[in-house]
């Protein structure tokens, strides 16, 4: 019986039920906000939208977050190779450095 229970769709069907449950449950403490003409208007960081908002440029993150993914890539492929299999960490090794010589070629 515990292993029928223990079975990832049984465990699932169980914790989406909890979960509903609980949101039903404690439904009745949030906040109720007023209605009005502006209750349902997109908002974010305090301002409302305006037509001259400032987009922001990512521009400059986007090689420290790539060296990042690369990086976590590397060491996860590396960190869980079979003891026997040399060929593929050292595939992903070399990638890794020419991914590297891209992205800081400045």
């Amino acid at each position: 019986m515990t292993t029928v229970l223990l079975s990832p769709p049984i465990t699932f069907i169980i914790l989406i039920i909890l979960g509903v449950a609980l949101s039903a449950g404690v439904k009745t403490l949030a906040a109720h906000g007023i209605a009005g003409e502006r209750k349902l208007e997109s908002y974010a960081c305090g301002q409302r939208n305006v037509e001259h908002s400032v987009s922001p440029d990512y521009g400059q993150f986007f090689p420290y977050a790539f060296f990042f993914t690369i990086m976590h890539v590397l060491v996860l492929v590396v960190a869980t190779a079979p003891v026997g299999y040399v060929q593929l960490p050292l595939l992903y090794v070399a990638a890794g450095a020419l991914a590297w010589l891209i992205i800081f070629r400045r």
